[in-house]
């Protein structure tokens, strides 16, 4: 078990790391793009700047997760590694795919990693969004 969170937590690091760098992203672009525009169509592009930008961070999380698994053997292709990451990542849990008994652990460590990411995510889009409905109803500049 030791094993399993000592090797996870350098991609748990980098992904709160990557996520944080993101989130700030998230803001600045909305700043500098939209901040002072108004009107519906202004707020949708924004949203949907924002939206990309943060799938694009959780992929690459994925991503991530999926090569630290390719490193270890866990899987013969890339595509696989990322397949099961991204079930783990998005709590979805099927489990038609699973790691050999030593990293199995990896699964729950990376389930608490993107539960934590995605909320973040989820928080970066609301703010943006209320702050635009802020600015819709004229309660700020």
């Amino acid at each position: 078990m030791l094993l399993v969170l000592v090797t996870g937590m350098p991609v748990i690091l980098l992904n709160m790391l990557l996520q944080s760098w993101v989130s700030i992203g998230c803001i600045r672009f909305y700043i500098k793009r939209f901040h002072h525009r108004e009107g519906m169509i202004a707020g949708v592009l924004a949203l949907f700047g924002i939206i990309t930008i943060v799938l694009m961070g959780n992929l690459l999380q994925i991503l991530l997760w999926g090569i630290l698994f390719l490193w270890l053997g866990e899987f013969s292709t890339l595509k696989e590694a990322v397949y099961h990451s991204g079930v783990n990542f998005a709590t979805l849990g099927y489990g038609d795919i699973v790691m050999s008994a030593k990293w199995k652990l990896f699964g729950v460590l990376e389930a608490v990693n993107g539960a934590m990411m995605i909320g973040l995510s989820g928080a970066s889009m609301l703010a943006v969004l209320q702050h635009h409905i802020r600015k819709l109803l004229g309660q700020t500049k």
